[in-house]
């Protein structure tokens, strides 16, 4: 199974209403499978600061964070990603040859 696919099975533990999980390698020097962007709108943020909100996602994820490099956490309740509706571009990586 892809890395990518892994990581999807393992956040749905969250419970998400909507769920983006890309593979941003491409824009790394890194290599294949090592730089992903999750968008995770769930319930299970609502009252939680942003650290609690990854530390959830993190957790969910567990051993599979040793798999791969990056992983930029893009987390909003229902509410917040009614109002907002997108998450911001991803930056170009600047180096890590």
């Amino acid at each position: 199974m892809a890395t990518i696919d892994l990581l999807r099975a393992a956040l749905t533990e969250l419970r998400p209403q909507h769920l983006d999980l890309l593979d941003e390698s491409h824009m790394h020097s890194r290599g294949l499978e090592t730089h992903y962007k999750a968008v995770i709108v769930s319930d299970v943020f609502s009252g939680l600061n942003a650290v609690k909100r990854h530390q959830k996602a993190y957790a969910s994820l567990g051993d599979l964070m040793g798999q791969i490099h990056a992983l930029a956490l893009h987390t909003y309740t229902p509410e917040e990603w009614a109002q907002q509706g997108v998450a911001p571009a991803s930056p170009t990586c600047k180096g890590g040859h």
